[in-house]
């Protein structure tokens, strides 16, 4: 494994680095303004989330690699210390990547990139028509982290309110994760999209711990069959399980009763088992698997 000394690479080859290695990074598409009205807007992929109380989010239009200039962005934030930020889905992605293009001062991106602009409610920046939420925001703080190329100029901002598409929300007003289709950006020209094929769920631990990998049996932990995730989720559970009477499972049937005579292949098509299971989310059901044969596993 190579190991990457960033202080003795060109910016150029550090951002590459860096790019494809931190990677999805979810895009904030700002439509900014300037003292005399002339409206902005640009996608920065170095952006998120990092306060719920205040609201606030960070991104950061950096200095150019190219040739040390500032982004009209960042430029116009200076002047008029409000933007909105409208988030990238896919039915938009190739507009936005159309926005990011260097147009001259002046040129409008919304035109360009054939994008509506909508009057916001609390700052001056209008918003994307298109996009399916948007958040008004008012700038708390412009800190710089250097004024050579690529130093990134962090642009802390508090968010004022909300508008969420209707269409995007489930029976409870809430957002749908799967109606939205974020888009998010990688190194280069790749790009990824959050749809039905790439989302998954991780139960997340909360006031119950996990009893932790180090208090799975040993058999389960050295197992050849279970992967470090499939370990996770066994030991993801609030306290160690014991066996279910009434759980009934063919399959687990017949390997009982087609290895009874090998308990080392038993053991195996147990586990074997188990990970199919845990591959579909059925933690409780592999667990009864992995318990049921009582063998290398205590």
């Amino acid at each position: 494994m190579p190991t990457i000394q960033l202080a003795e690479l060109t910016v150029v080859e550090r951002q590459q680095w860096l790019q494809y290695a931190i990677a999805p990074r979810p895009i904030c598409f700002a439509s900014t303004i300037d003292a005399n009205g002339q409206v902005n807007l640009s996608p920065f992929s170095f952006f998120n989330l990092f306060s719920s109380a205040p609201p606030v989010v960070i991104f950061s239009p950096a200095r150019r690699v190219r040739d040390n200039t500032t982004k009209h962005t960042l430029e116009n934030l200076h002047e008029v210390k409000e933007c909105v930020i409208n988030m990238v889905d896919y039915d938009m992605v190739q507009q936005v990547s159309l926005a990011s293009c260097e147009f001259p001062r002046g040129v409008d991106e919304f035109e360009k990139a054939g994008f509506t602009k909508e009057s916001a409610t609390m700052v001056r920046p209008p918003m994307v028509k298109e996009s399916k939420i948007k958040m008004e925001c008012r700038v708390l703080e412009i800190k710089s982290l250097g004024e050579s190329g690529g130093a990134g100029q962090l642009v802390i901002a508090e968010v004022l309110c909300m508008h969420v598409d209707d269409n995007i929300l489930d029976a409870d007003g809430k957002i749908d994760q799967l109606k939205m289709q974020h888009v998010a950006r990688l190194g280069g020209d790749w790009y990824c999209r959050v749809d039905e094929h790439s989302l998954f769920k991780v139960p997340k631990p909360n006031t119950q711990l996990g009893i932790g990998i180090d208090a799975l049996p040993q058999g389960i932990r050295n197992s050849s069959f279970l992967c470090g995730n499939h370990l996770g989720m066994l030991a993801n559970v609030h306290a160690m399980p014991v066996v279910d009477p009434a759980f009934e499972d063919e399959q687990l049937k017949n390997i009982i009763q087609y290895y009874s005579v090998s308990p080392a292949e038993m053991e195996q098509e147990l586990h074997r088992y188990a990970a199919k299971l845990l591959d579909k989310g059925l933690v409780q059901e592999a667990w009864q698997v992995l318990l049921a044969g009582d063998i290398g596993v205590f």
